[in-house]
């Protein structure tokens, strides 16, 4: 979870250094992406380990 958060930050980070702009959106935009697909990976390998529990 922590390494897919952060691997987005460090590419919002590149982008906002490649392309600025005054209010540094990308690296704030795509974290919010990373965390939102790790949550969404977290979700899905709980819902296997309780399908595989019963």
């Amino acid at each position: 979870m922590g390494v897919i958060i952060y691997a987005f930050s460090v590419l919002g980070g590149w982008l906002d250094l490649n392309f600025p702009n005054k209010n540094n959106i990308y690296i704030k935009v795509i974290t919010i992406v990373g965390v939102a697909i790790a949550f969404y990976n977290l979700n899905r390998q709980l819902k296997d380990i309780n399908t595989t529990d019963e």
